[in-house]
């Protein structure tokens, strides 16, 4: 092997990366010696795959183009059981409908960074949920309950009086299990999944004799420092139109720009240190470049321009854009006559993340309708066409007649 490859095999194990286990230096001795096998889960516990995923996503996709064999698994059972990682309360299991529901444009919102010719897409419900109660308590005996409930949030559940459910401590198991069944070399996730992942390390040894090597990455926070979620309204998706995604973008706090360059962008390294460096001093002009950068990166360079000029039009000089996009009055309402809520046309312009985002936006004056701002996100409105909506700083919105 070469320096170049070897150079080649220390920037993935090292950009982005927080913690590699056993070691670095032997799974780069793997790496040089042969093809591993390695894979990330995603559960479809929602329809959006955001920038935080793509943090994963994205170090998946660098191993592949090395020529590793890269597994993307979706854990359509696993999210059937929720995982309990950082939650203060049971998670609500989600019903093989709703699974499903989320899960079906996952394909094709990771293929936005993913090769899928050179990676293979996998189910975990497709070997868990065959799993017999004889296997399961086997798997059961393999982890001890102290182990389990050593967790921190577990440790706070107890302390505070909360429920804590049996089936949450069968979430690790099924999902260490995905690991034996994958016979993989590599689990990567962020480190909010390090317990789990080394589950999966201590069953990979135990059923396929396989040391398992787990590397973690930095969890993305939110646009607003705060963990990442959608019910915060704190997310950028990867299917953002252009101008929304860059908008959100600009609305990121100052301090994590640089945390944005480096595990969402693929400048290099030295570029990113002094891009950082300068956001200290022109803290906006830097957040545009990222902005932009980010935005070309998932809808090219013309709409990234675009977008990019949208906003200095109608955010920093306050104008209202001339051809804002459109959008159809049979999507905010199939009663025009009698009126659509306030929240659903907020929804329906889908410039909003979801219905909690919306009434928080419209509550706290977000929301304008030609002009006029509404407070009220249960307040109807009789639509006819061509009224323009307004949306935070996020954009703006004319809603066409539907054609009947």
């Amino acid at each position: 092997m070469n320096n170049k490859s070897r150079q080649a095999i220390n920037e993935v194990l090292t950009r982005g990366v927080e913690q590699i286990l056993p070691d670095k230096t032997g799974l780069a001795a793997l790496m040089q010696k042969r093809k591993i096998r390695l894979y990330n889960g995603i559960d479809p516990t929602g329809p959006n795959l955001h920038l935080g995923h793509s943090v994963v996503l994205r170090k998946l996709r660098d191993f592949q183009e090395l020529g590793h064999e890269a597994i993307l698994l979706v854990g359509s059972f696993t999210a059937q059981i929720g995982d309990p990682t950082d939650k203060e309360a049971t998670r609500k299991p989600l019903t093989p409908m709703q699974v499903e529901t989320n899960m079906a444009t996952y394909e094709e919102q990771a293929s936005k960074i993913l090769d899928f010719s050179k990676v293979k897409l996998v189910y975990n419900a497709d070997w868990l949920a065959n799993l017999s109660i004889e296997k399961t308590i086997e798997l059961a005996s393999h982890v001890t309950a102290q182990q389990i409930i050593e967790r921190d949030m577990f440790q706070k559940r107890l302390k505070e009086d909360k429920p804590l459910h049996l089936h949450e401590f069968f979430y690790p198991l099924v999902q260490g299990y995905d690991s034996v069944h994958l016979n993989v070399d590599l689990e990567i996730g962020a480190t909010d999944q390090l317990f789990n992942m080394l589950v999966g390390r201590k069953l990979q040894k135990i059923y396929n004799q396989k040391e398992k090597f787990v590397m973690t990455l930095p969890l993305l926070l939110g646009l607003d420092g705060q963990k990442m979620r959608k019910s915060l309204g704190n997310t950028v998706n990867l299917t953002d139109p252009p101008g929304e995604m860059y908008s959100k973008l600009m609305s990121l706090q100052d301090a994590l720009i640089g945390q944005y360059f480096e595990l969402c962008t693929d400048l290099p390294e030295a570029d990113v240190k002094e891009l950082t460096r300068e956001a200290k001093k022109k803290p906006m002009d830097v957040k545009k470049r990222l902005a932009h950068e980010i935005t070309k990166m998932y809808h090219g360079k013309d709409e990234a321009d675009k977008a990019a000029k949208e906003f200095e039009q109608t955010i920093q000089r306050g104008e209202q854009p001339k051809n804002p996009p459109t959008v159809l009055l049979e999507h905010l309402t199939s009663t025009p006559i009698s009126g659509a809520t306030v929240s659903q046309i907020a929804m329906g312009t889908a410039l909003v993340s979801s219905a909690s985002d919306a009434r928080r936006i419209i509550e706290q004056g977000g929301f304008e309708l030609d002009g006029k701002r509404i407070t009220d996100p249960m307040k109807k409105v009789k639509l006819q066409g061509g009224e323009t909506v307004k949306i935070g700083k996020r954009g703006y919105r004319r809603i066409k007649a539907s054609k009947k």
